[in-house]
């Protein structure tokens, strides 16, 4: 773990620059420097004409000097250092009598001196004085580097945060009755244990919360926790695991001698697959940090220490990597399966969500849970963010349904890029493409209905077709796998039919529809020819096994499949352009339509499927905007009116 600069370097590295500088001012690089044998005889020739001696630092003066003497010592032509100071006034009288000898001239060098006690004694006692503060500065910076006896232990305290009062409720989690009834037995046991420990009875040691991402697992703890009011410990997995051996083995023994003295609490371990995957897969070895953590964590739940009063949960969106040690009963003996909400979960959960937000009367949940198939609890609180966000945008008091549904599309597929510049050619075949698969949408029977056509550009799309279900089917049925496929190769058919030419726009359709039919063969056992037998690949995540794994069929099966997947599509293909040769009246007005107007919905939709013309749908389109705006002003005119209403009444009151 890289650790901060502690204070102590900083000092140490200020110091070290304090004594650098205070060193180099000594030479004072913006003049010569002679020696002293050298400065000797110019004394004894008679070129100096003052001497200023600072501590050890002989400042001299010339005779012929372009500088101003007044300015003497603190400006001079160059500087030295002398051996001593004793020395110097000895050597200088006697160079100014060689001088007077040998010229018998008196115009002596005139030798000053500072305060002998300040600068023999400081000029000394400074730098060593510097000198050994940097020493010893530099030594605590790296043993404070190094860690020390206090700093080792600090590695293996828990991370874990302590809550001792959890605001978080039931009434706040909503979408999951079955779930709440399950945890419900855990907080009962927290609040009146002897009611259970009487009967004999074990409450679950573990409860490990499992489903997908965003469907609210945290939040079931939480609740937990503030049900039975008790204390509530939260780490996330890889909080636990560090560079240094044994470091994570001593994180979850702190954590758990931490959580007795908090007894009864809830340990809550976030993303437990980071810590808690299997042992003994990939191709390293099994001796790593990470499972002697496991190994610790698994002693703690089930070993020879009891922990009665601390209840662990954990969650994760990847059970199956996780070790069966740690799924064992006496440790995570209950798992609780937390899935996508279905329509009145969703229901329920917009409206939680919902509470402290301004919503408009004319916004239906059940329609929107309806339009919302697939998406989390996650996903649904976004949603209404991005709702609340686009109506704060316009300056509206509410949040209006056209918002919440706007933001529908911007989830799936992104914001809408209106300033994209886009070629006619490119609206053209758009349309068109959008156009086949919204036609086959509502010819096929498995099909979902039509939400929403667009040629704006969303994300990476240059337009989409929204589909909805009607209901929520946990079950696929062949019939309707084979409809999505068909629906999907709808702009592909298009293409070749109107443009007689085919684009890249469909690749995503194709990466898909593909997708489906090799399930369809491999995994789910549609095929007539092959059966009801597994060629599938598994998903095996663990490296290691991967590669000692085979096929488990010949050469021939792999053909087989092959031909029974290229079947499967082909056979959709011909449907899809069996339709639109039959439609290409319809395809030719919606194709107009979206060019014009770029969006349509299920009601124009149904229009066009009906028969109506592209003009009769665009006329309509156009009253329904100018409805639209005419409601929009109707709803300011009464304010105004209200306000000046106000006014009228406050200028009565005055008068």
């Amino acid at each position: 773990m890289r650790r901060k600069p502690s204070i102590w370097m900083y000092v140490g590295i200020i110091l070290l620059i304090v004594l650098a500088v205070y060193l180099m001012d000594g030479y004072n690089a913006n003049y010569d420097i002679k020696s002293y044998t050298e400065f000797i005889q110019q004394v004894e020739t008679g070129k100096v004409d003052q001497i200023y001696l600072n501590g050890y630092e002989i400042r001299v003066l010339l005779k012929n000097t372009s500088l101003n003497p007044d300015q003497f010592p603190n400006v001079y032509d160059y500087s030295l250092y002398a051996p001593s100071r004793e020395g110097l006034k000895n050597d200088v009288a006697a160079a100014n009598e060689k001088y007077h000898d040998t010229t018998g001239l008196s115009n002596y060098a005139k030798l000053n001196f500072d305060n002998p006690n300040s600068g023999s004694i400081w000029s000394t006692i400074i730098p060593i004085a510097i000198f050994a503060v940097g020493i010893v500065v530099i030594f605590l910076m790296f043993r404070n580097m190094s860690g020390g006896g206090k700093q080792i232990q600090t590695f293996t305290k828990s991370k874990a945060r302590l809550n001792e009062k959890v605001n978080v409720h039931f009434d706040d989690v909503a979408g999951a009755e079955e779930e709440k009834e399950e945890l419900t037995e855990i907080v009962d046991f927290l609040k009146a244990p002897k009611k259970y420990t009487h009967l004999g009875a074990k409450i679950p040691r573990g409860v490990l919360l499992v489903g997908p991402p965003g469907t609210g697992k945290t939040l079931f703890a939480k609740a937990v926790a503030g049900e039975a009011n008790v204390p509530f410990y939260s780490i996330s997995g890889s909080d636990f695991v560090e560079m240094y051996v044994g470091v994570g083995a001593g994180r979850v023994r702190d954590l758990f001698e931490t959580a007795k003295q908090h007894m009864p609490c809830i340990v809550f371990i976030d993303e437990i697959d980071a810590v808690g995957r299997q042992r003994g897969t990939g191709l390293g070895g099994g001796h790593d940090e990470r499972e002697q953590t496991l190994n610790q964590l698994l002693v703690q739940m089930d070993g020879f220490e009891t922990n009665d009063g601390i209840i662990i949960m954990a969650a994760t969106n990847r059970a199956d990597i996780l070790d069966p040690a740690l799924l064992r009963p006496g440790r995570f003996d209950r798992q609780i399966y937390i899935n996508m909400p279905d329509v009145r979960g969703r229901e329920a959960i917009l409206k939680v969500h919902a509470r402290n937000k301004p919503v408009g009367p004319n916004v239906n949940f059940k329609t929107l849970a309806r339009m919302t198939h697939g998406f989390s609890g996650a996903d649904l609180s976004n949603l209404l963010n991005e709702a609340a966000i686009m109506a704060a945008r316009k300056n509206a008091p509410l949040i209006e349904m056209a918002d919440i549904t706007e933001s529908i599309s911007k989830v799936l597929m992104g914001p809408q890029k209106k300033s994209r510049l886009v070629t006619e050619s490119d609206k053209r075949i758009t349309a068109f493409h959008e156009a086949g698969h919204a036609i086959l949408a509502c010819s096929l029977e498995h099909a979902d209905p039509v939400q929403e056509v667009t040629i704006i550009p969303r994300g990476q799309a240059a337009g989409y077709t929204l589909t909805r279900p009607d209901n929520d089917d946990n079950h696929v049925t062949k019939n309707k796998l084979l409809d999505m496929m068909t629906m999907m190769l709808g702009g592909r058919v298009a293409e070749a039919l109107v443009i007689e030419d085919i684009s890249t726009g469909a690749s995503n359709d194709i990466q898909r529809l593909s997708e489906i039919a090799r399930k369809m063969v491999t995994e789910w056992g549609m095929s007539e020819k092959i059966g009801p037998a597994y060629y599938g690949k598994g998903d095996q995540v663990f490296i290691g096994k991967e590669l000692a794994s085979h096929s488990g069929y010949s050469a021939e099966m792999t053909a087989t499949i092959d031909e029974e997947v290229n079947r499967i599509i082909d056979s959709c293909y011909k449907k899809a352009t069996s339709i639109l040769k039959e439609k290409r009246s319809i395809l030719d007005n919606m194709a107009r339509v979206l060019v014009e107007k770029e969006t349509i919905g299920p009601e124009e939709v149904k229009m066009l499927m009906d028969g109506k013309s592209a003009d009769a749908v665009i006329k309509h389109i156009d009253k329904k905007e100018e409805l639209l705006d005419n409601n929009v002003e109707s709803k300011e005119e009464p304010k105004v009116e209200a306000n000046e209403e106000k006014v009228e009444n406050i200028e009565k009151k005055e008068e």
